[in-house]
């Protein structure tokens, strides 16, 4: 686990094409369904929306932010479990980051482990996927100072206003 210290440090490293830095962080995200149509703006008001709404399950957001680049990558899937995480790290390792290392910014839950890619892919591949990972922790009680975390924030914060 990197103190705040670390994190800064990481941060203010120039941009290296050959080892970007990738913040990853991800948000449970509750799926509703309106009871109510709602109203039709007017030259008066906005969509007016009833505050009534049926739960129509849960979603889990991951977020991947390149702050030096400019990319970002939201997916959705169904749950939040070590083999997701997995699954979606190995992805941006194929596709966008293939033939590449990256530093990984990243909190402390208990599914963000290099075990967790050994759970989903046999030994050799698992290592080969843990082999391009620098893995940078924030501190405990320190998330916040993931660039993925201000990102999901920003892109939740008005959804139930």
């Amino acid at each position: 686990m990197a103190g705040m210290e670390e994190v800064l440090e990481i941060y203010a490293q120039p941009y290296n094409p050959d080892q970007p830095q990738v913040c990853m962080d991800e948000q449970p995200y509750q799926l509703l369904l309106e009871t109510r149509v709602p109203c039709q703006p007017a030259l008066e008001h906005g969509t007016r929306v009833d505050y009534e709404y049926d739960r129509n399950g849960t979603a889990s957001i991951f977020m991947f932010s390149e702050p030096l680049s400019g990319f970002r990558q939201v997916t959705a899937r169904p749950r939040r479990t070590k083999e997701d995480w997995a699954l979606e790290v190995a992805h941006l390792l194929d596709t966008r980051y293939a033939g590449r290392r990256m530093t990984l910014v990243l909190d402390n839950l208990n599914t963000h482990t290099k075990g967790a890619f050994y759970t989903v892919f046999e030994p050799a591949v698992a290592r080969a996927y843990v082999k391009r990972i620098d893995f940078i922790y924030t501190p405990k009680h320190g998330s916040w100072l993931n660039i993925a975390e201000c990102e999901l924030s920003a892109m939740t914060m008005f959804d139930n206003v």
